[in-house]
């Protein structure tokens, strides 16, 4: 008897379709950078348009490697997306606060700007992708196809 879920590794195919929310929320860090440049570039200049890229960047980055990390975790076994995931969150969470604690140390102007743009482009990915997630179309059963139906009825 077979149950229909594969373990282990996956034909390339069907391991972009972990992936095909991407665009939606990448598309809104753009939103995020052009909105968050324009509301900084009066406020702070070059220096506060260059803060709100590089949190803008940080957060995409940081999403993008933890969606290809849980992707190649549910391709191996998707007993490993929990262990996976929760590893790559903290992972990152500790190198950002490293980052912007040394970039914090070194005085420069752009810090502020970058929190904030670190804080809105974070909730904007995740509405983005809970947008994403909310309207497509995905099965969360496999069935397996079914096997040749034999009539064999001698019930009475």
């Amino acid at each position: 008897m077979t149950t229909g879920l594969t373990v282990g590794p996956t034909s390339v195919g069907t391991r972009w379709v972990r992936l095909r929310h991407l665009p939606v929320p990448l598309l809104a860090m753009a939103g995020v950078l052009v909105v968050g440049a324009a509301v900084a570039a009066p406020l702070r200049g070059l220096t506060g348009v260059a803060g709100v890229a590089v949190g803008v960047a940080l957060v995409s980055v940081s999403y993008v490697l933890s969606t290809l990390a849980v992707a190649w975790a549910d391709s191996v076994n998707p007993r490993l997306v929990l262990p996976v995931g929760l590893v790559t969150y903290v992972t990152k969470l500790l190198l950002l606060g490293l980052f912007v604690a040394a970039l914090n140390a070194t005085g420069w102007l752009g810090v502020a700007p970058m929190g904030l743009a670190i804080v809105a482009a974070a909730l904007t990915w995740s509405a983005a992708q809970a947008g994403w997630t909310w309207h497509a179309k995905i099965p969360y059963v496999e069935i397996p196809p079914a096997e040749p139906a034999t009539e064999t009825t001698n019930n009475r």
